[in-house]
């Protein structure tokens, strides 16, 4: 499928699932990144999650990153299609951008060099570990700044498509992609 097919797809399979059921699934992706070998570095990434748009509740992931003691950042937006990265300490003030997402107001940034992991928002993704997000290109360029060795982990509610029929040389592959009843490696 192509990716505007698909995104059209996972916005309303996405839209039509209870409030319930997609904090079940944040709960089960959140226990199931446990497994992943991704454990012993500092820096994590995570988006953080627009209540009201039914998207995966990061909250538990970020939970669970400060249980071990990690370094959490997370994003804003910036002019263009870029984002700027903050640091997620006890002390930063978040306020809900213009699309309900809460961002840091100020802070210590980070820049994209020094990210170990980060967790990717996506609405799709395929076997091979294309991704299809909202379609703006923040993530695009975002992951283009990073090092070859950072780790890119997908979180979806649904499983894997065969295959996007439209990826182009901007695209960067997901890592892993953790679902509520799979972990896909890449």
């Amino acid at each position: 499928m192509l990716k505007k097919e698909l995104r059209t797809k996972y916005l309303n399979l996405r839209n039509n699932t209870s409030e319930e059921d997609v904090y079940q699934a944040s709960l089960s992706i959140a226990n199931n990144l446990l497994s992943l070998p991704i454990w012993a570095h500092t820096y994590y990434h995570i988006f953080l999650h627009s209540p009201s748009k039914k998207e995966l509740h990061t909250n538990l992931i970020i939970t669970l990153l400060q249980g071990r003691d990690k370094e959490i950042v997370v994003p804003r937006m910036a002019k263009g299609n870029s984002l700027e990265h903050f640091l997620l300490t006890d002390n930063t003030l978040l306020k809900p951008n213009s699309w309900g997402i809460p961002e840091p107001v100020l802070g210590i940034e980070i820049a994209p060099l020094k990210l170990d992991v980060i967790f990717v928002p996506l609405l799709a993704f395929d076997k091979k570990g294309h991704r299809v997000g909202y379609g703006k290109g923040y993530y695009d360029l975002f992951l283009s700044q990073c090092r070859s060795e950072t780790i890119f982990v997908g979180l979806s509610m649904f499983d894997a498509e065969a295959r996007i029929e439209d990826v182009g040389p901007h695209d960067i592959p997901l890592n892993y992609c953790v679902t509520p009843g799979r972990t896909y490696s890449f």
